[in-house]
């Protein structure tokens, strides 16, 4: 099968498409033929050794997939034979022809969920429900600020915050970025390269933000610990601007705001039941159009690179996918 490996941790364009063995499913496994394969920002984060968890080198990236059981292992026999399905897989591996991933972890597709949406729903949308839900508890009627609101996960975001009932405010650094978080949802916009983001948020929130969902960090962070309601939650969720910022203690106790880690990868390793529940969830609303999938665009394996650069740039507005021609 043909492969996107990570020989060493550093530049993306150090990756290379090389051929291995069809892996075998162990026991209580399935072997996947990948339809498509999602790219996320940590993705890129993953190859340069800059994210939480390093692989063993060398490494298949990729987090999440959409394809087709083909075989299985030893103790495992469900979804059937034929099924197509999604998963995400802590030990990587979706860059490739096929992955072999535990069974029980997969989800039964619906005909109307497109290949490529059904390999991005899980990290972006499961990241959002989960801090939403799990860590913010979010009740209908807060209002939620979400930064970086046009990319994969700040879109993911404002549908979800909406699907739960709240009043969603979305930042984002340009107009068509902002006219694309109005669009998937978002009750008001933020351009925060024209408005001052401290100032329109207590504007809009009325004073104080109940939930902020921040993928971003650096000086969108700082400011976030400016705007929060007393009782708000400000959900860190990463850091795509470059900086990881300090946090200032003195406002968490004037402000008497908490603020929040969200991991879902260690979410859904500790609480897969609770996990399986949030996918169903998610499934429901997508079906119900509370969520969608906006993929802005698609690459062959071949020009993994070019996805992973056009992701990290920043520029991209909604997902991106690696789709597979019949794998081999």
């Amino acid at each position: 099968m043909q492969a996107i490996f990570c020989d060493q941790f550093g530049p993306l364009d150090t990756l290379r498409l090389g051929e291995a063995e069809t892996p075998t499913p162990g026991p209580g496994e399935a072997l996947i033929r990948v339809r498509a394969a999602g790219v996320n920002f940590p993705d890129g984060l993953v190859i340069q050794g800059l994210y939480q968890a390093k692989p063993p080198l060398p490494f298949i990236p990729g987090m999440e997939f959409c394809g087709d059981v083909v075989a299985y292992g030893d103790g495992a026999s469900a979804p059937a034979i034929g099924q197509r399905v999604m998963g995400s897989s802590a030990r990587f591996g979706a860059y490739a022809e096929y992955i072999c991933v535990p069974a029980a972890t997969l989800i039964p597709l619906p005909d109307t969920l497109p290949d490529e949406e059904a390999a991005n729903l899980l990290c972006a949308h499961g990241t959002a429900h989960h801090a939403l839900k799990q860590r913010a508890k979010l009740a209908a009627g807060e209002t939620v600020l979400v930064l970086g609101a046009a990319g994969g996960t700040g879109l993911a975001a404002v549908q979800v915050a909406k699907a739960m009932g709240a009043t969603v405010i979305a930042a984002a650094s340009t107009a068509e970025k902002c006219a694309l978080a109005a669009a998937n949802g978002a009750d008001h916009v933020i351009n925060y390269a024209t408005e001052d983001l401290k100032t329109r948020a207590r504007e809009l929130s009325g004073g104080g933000v109940d939930v902020v969902y921040d993928p971003v960090g650096g000086d969108a962070f700082d400011t976030s610990c400016r705007v929060m309601a007393r009782g708000g939650r400000l959900l860190v969720i990463g850091f795509a601007s470059g900086r990881i910022p300090q946090f200032p203690t003195n406002l968490a106790l004037v402000k008497e705001f908490s603020v929040v880690g969200v991991f879902w990868g260690s979410f859904v390793r500790h609480e897969p039941a609770v996990a399986a529940a949030n996918f169903a969830e998610l499934i429901g609303w997508y079906a119900e159009g509370r969520v969608k999938v906006s993929v802005e665009q698609t690459y062959p394996l071949a020009d993994t690179v070019a996805a992973l650069e056009h992701v990290m740039g920043r520029q991209v507005q909604g997902k991106v996918a690696i789709t597979f021609g019949d794998a081999g």
